[in-house]
């Protein structure tokens, strides 16, 4: 079953076309990640999907239904989309960050009832933040600070999620953290979780699904150990890789790559 469908999908910056004619099935209750080099239209699609940015032409579908007929407040209690490097005032602990979450849940007038609590010690909980829900964001390190934004998208209380690029500027210990938290959040919780990420290597190890772009066209889907070959990233990346499979033989890794000269300015 789907749980984001995007149908003849056009997305431009003006007179730049970004996302060309894009039709994809993002199935529920799995991880998908996205790869492709810089500019292809990974953060666009995202951001399009959250109504960041209104395409040109086609359709979105999330849980079934088309987004054009449905109010932002509303989609925000379907689908969770944290941007690239957010940014929160100075003095913010991470309990009242992530109680910002709650919002598309609140009435007009009142503050947060038992539910919207529960919510928020859940999302910490599950985030493993509990011994820092009173420290002050900035006060964190790289990876606490990446999951308290993760609580936050948690606590929107939503069953799919969206992330561009969280583990960037992270080193490799906590964009291991990162993720691993991800990944249990989706096999406990079922929730489906949509990635953009740039580590090829990580995005086979979490992904049940990737997707490979190139110039907002979709080079390739599905399980990585199916659809990232030699000759796909090719394509994506315009590299000539050597891959072999993970030690349990799940996953490619890519341990050594050379740049294809002429083809990487296509």
């Amino acid at each position: 079953m789907e749980a984001i469908s995007v149908k003849k999908l056009f997305v431009a910056y003006e007179d730049n076309l970004i996302i060309d004619n894009m039709n994809l099935s993002i199935p529920k209750g799995q991880i998908s990640i996205i790869i492709g080099a810089n500019g292809c239209g990974k953060s666009t699609l995202l951001k399009t999907i959250a109504r960041v940015i209104k395409p040109k032409s086609g359709e979105i579908f999330i849980n079934g239904a088309n987004i054009k007929a449905q109010k932002e407040k509303h989609i925000a209690t379907q689908i969770a989309f944290l941007p690239q490097g957010p940014i929160c005032p100075s003095g913010i602990t991470v309990k009242e960050l992530v109680a910002y979450g709650r919002f598309p849940h609140q009435k007009i007038i009142g503050g947060l009832n038992s539910h919207d609590k529960e919510i928020i010690e859940w999302a910490i909980e599950a985030t493993d933040l509990k011994d820092f829900s009173d420290k002050e964001i900035e006060n964190l390190s790289g990876g606490q600070r990446q999951r308290a934004w993760i609580a936050m998208t948690l606590a929107q209380e939503t069953n799919i999620i969206m992330l561009d690029e969280p583990t960037t500027y992270l080193d490799m210990s906590y964009q291991l953290e990162v993720l691993e938290v991800l990944e249990k959040l989706n096999k406990q919780k079922k929730i489906t979780v949509v990635i953009v990420l740039h580590e090829l290597n990580n995005a086979c190890r979490f992904a049940g699904n990737i997707i490979g772009l190139k110039q907002g066209r979709i080079i390739c889907q599905g399980v990585p150990k199916e659809v990232i070959t030699r000759e796909s990233l090719k394509e994506i990346y315009g590299i000539d890789v050597k891959l072999q499979l993970s030690e349990n033989g799940s996953y490619p890794i890519c341990v050594d790559y050379e740049l294809l000269r002429g083809q990487s300015e296509k």
